[in-house]
């Protein structure tokens, strides 16, 4: 099971299932999506886009609103996602950083760094790669628990996010000229590992659960 076998077999099951964006995460290429990944640590999407819904109102999804708020109201705007103060400080502090560092959303989304958003508080690899890949639309495979409990079905385990990264991307990069038959044309390598992170993500929420779940894996992917 590579990576590219697993696009394939998802693919043949059907997903994406929500066709709501052409990189899957709502709203992709917009500064919301740094917004989000944040948000979206330790909590459900669905409290997330509550949470999205109340800074809208109050118009503060861009970095320079939210650079310039008050913690303790943006902290109750994102209050439905659980560890608010901690995450509206963080927000606070990384939106600072990108106009200080940058200048504006757009100067950042036009050349990101991975290593600069490592290095702010509350910045992992995970929302790192979310970021530069559904805001920035860069080049970079966001994998998580989902993605590695689907591998370790199959006897994969791997020491790191990296290793996992890795692992899946190589194939997908080395197989490009069969996801374009997948798909029918040739599609950006970004939205690519997009659409193929998004189809992990519905697959697990829908199959995922309970004591059966690797059986339901195996049984449901099959190579």
């Amino acid at each position: 099971m590579n990576g590219f076998e697993l696009l394939a077999a998802l693919k043949g099951l059907g997903y994406l299932k929500q066709e709501r964006d052409p990189y899957w995460w709502p709203n992709s290429g917009t500064f919301e999506v740094v917004v989000g990944a944040v948000l979206t640590q330790n909590t459900k999407w669905e409290k997330v886009e509550e949470a999205l819904k109340n800074l809208k109102k109050q118009g503060l999804l861009s970095p320079e609103a939210i650079a310039q708020s008050d913690w303790k109201v943006l902290a109750n705007l994102i209050k439905p996602t659980g560890f608010y103060n901690t995450k509206a400080t963080r927000l606070i502090k990384l939106c600072q950083n990108m106009l200080k560092e940058y200048g504006s959303f757009e100067a950042f989304k036009a050349k990101p760094s991975r290593s600069w958003l490592l290095g702010q508080k509350g910045i992992g690899p995970e929302s790192a790669d979310s970021i530069l890949n559904y805001a920035c639309y860069k080049d970079f495979l966001v994998v998580d628990a989902y993605t590695a409990r689907i591998l370790r079905a199959f006897g994969y385990e791997f020491e790191s996010y990296d290793e996992l990264q890795e692992f899946l991307s190589d194939a997908l990069i080395e197989n490009l000229d069969k996801i374009y038959e997948l798909y029918g044309k040739e599609l950006p390598l970004s939205q690519i590992y997009a659409r193929f992170h998004g189809k992990i993500v519905e697959f697990c929420k829908e199959e995922c659960r309970g004591k059966n779940q690797v059986k339901n894996i195996i049984k449901l992917i099959r190579v």
